[in-house]
């Protein structure tokens, strides 16, 4: 055996060790002094998207994602149990009810998170690219979109069954992104009575309709985007579970202005978004009052802006899970999990409700995030009881959960 052929099967042994050994359970974070946890032990395993609701109405457990199902992680006790098997596409868990809803082999479940009592909802509508992603405040309706053109569909060639979401971004997602917004398909946006299965279309549009999000706390008020390259739409809207009161959310009063990755505040009264005026230039984490109209933004620094932003029930805290130079901000040193104190500036001027109220974002940096591959998003969000900031990160590797202490380890 030459040393060449040595070195590799050396390194081939050392690499195979280093995948089957598990990262630490929690370490402090040498620059930033805060305590990482991690939650999950399945290699693979993952949190949920930002804006989806990922943890148990009773505020005691987290959902996640492993490849065999889903499973829930105690916040009190850190046990973790299988609640679901198979492979799923996990829509929210329930505001009232301790139920997780998910979609398997094309019909729609919800699972109690607690008992494992499971019950079918309804069967997926029959049609193209049909996708299920919300629930609202009551868990009387779901609601979702499908492609309206008799199965010849932009997306023919894949599989319409719901399967585990894919976690990785694709290096081609610009291009698929400008193709899907110019084919100017027909869509119904639909909702599905959880407890009879009646399908009702309550909008239909050759835009984009993607991302919808029910409020957390109005079952008839739901939020949707038109999707596509942020800079080509207008993308923030509301629409009643009626098929009323269409409402833009967002006027863009610049060329290239962009604005999205839209959640609600816990109290359903803010919808906040990333804000770029333009874009890639200047940065806020912007909120519009659906009661009142009143507009709040935030401002950034470009290494603090961050992927997706999230904020706590009470909502005096918020978060981000950073990014790489190869994002929209090109940040040199955005990469890690941030922690945000607002402020909001005093007005010594003239005071107009119609006026945007300023503030700015004191940013406090929870964990380097140098080693993570930001093809996988972090997708930040805060526990229940605001003491962690959850992630799911490949810093070692494989996905798993992992958890930020708010609070600076003693």
């Amino acid at each position: 055996m030459n040393v060449m052929l040595r070195i590799a099967v050396c390194l081939c042994a050392t690499l195979s060790l280093c995948a089957q050994t598990a990262p630490p359970k929690t370490w402090i974070d040498p620059d930033t002094g805060h305590r990482v946890f991690r939650l999950t032990g399945e290699p693979g395993s993952a949190s949920l998207y930002f804006n989806q609701n990922g943890y148990s109405a009773d505020g005691k457990k987290l959902i996640y994602t492993t490849p065999q199902g889903i499973s829930t992680f105690d916040l009190a006790t850190h046990a973790t149990r299988s609640v679901v098997e198979g492979r799923v596409r996990v829509i929210v868990t329930g505001r009232k009810s301790q139920s997780v809803y998910y979609t398997k082999d094309g019909t729609i479940y919800a699972t109690d998170v607690d008992t494992l009592a499971t019950r079918e909802i309804a069967k997926l509508p029959a049609r193209n690219s049909v996708s299920v992603p919300t629930v609202n405040a009551d868990e009387t309706l779901l609601a979702g979109t499908y492609i309206e053109n008799d199965g010849q569909d932009y997306n023919s060639n894949r599989s319409q069954q719901p399967q585990q979401q894919s976690l990785i971004q694709p290096p081609n997602k610009g291009q698929m992104m400008e193709q899907r917004l110019a084919a100017h398909l027909p869509m119904a946006m639909f909702t599905i009575s959880a407890k009879t299965g009646e399908v009702k279309v309550i909008h239909r549009a050759t835009d984009w309709l993607n991302h919808l999000e029910f409020s957390p706390t109005d079952p008839t008020l739901l939020m949707f985007c038109h999707e596509g390259p942020w800079h080509k739409v207008d993308r923030i809207w509301t629409i009643r579970t009626d098929g009323s009161h269409i409402t833009k959310v967002h006027n863009r009063t610049m060329a290239m202005e962009i604005f999205g990755h839209e959640f609600w505040s816990h109290d359903g009264k803010t919808i906040w978004y990333d804000l770029q005026t333009p874009r890639g230039e200047d940065f806020w984490l912007a909120g519009y009052n659906v009661e009142t109209g009143q507009r709040t933004w935030y401002h950034l620094q470009r290494n603090e802006w961050s992927i997706h932003f999230n904020v706590t029930a009470d909502g005096t805290l918020f978060c981000g899970d950073g990014g790489d130079p190869r994002q929209v901000a090109k940040a040199p040193d955005g990469e890690w999990i941030y922690l945000f104190r607002p402020e909001l500036f005093r007005n010594q001027g003239l005071a107009d409700p119609g006026f945007v109220q300023p503030g700015v974002f004191h940013a406090e940096r929870l964990v380097n995030m140098s080693k993570h591959k930001y093809n996988l998003e972090p997708n930040v969000s805060f526990t229940p009881d605001q003491k962690w900031v959850v992630f799911r990160s490949n810093m070692f590797g494989p996905t798993y959960v992992f958890a930020v202490e708010v609070e600076k380890a003693q």
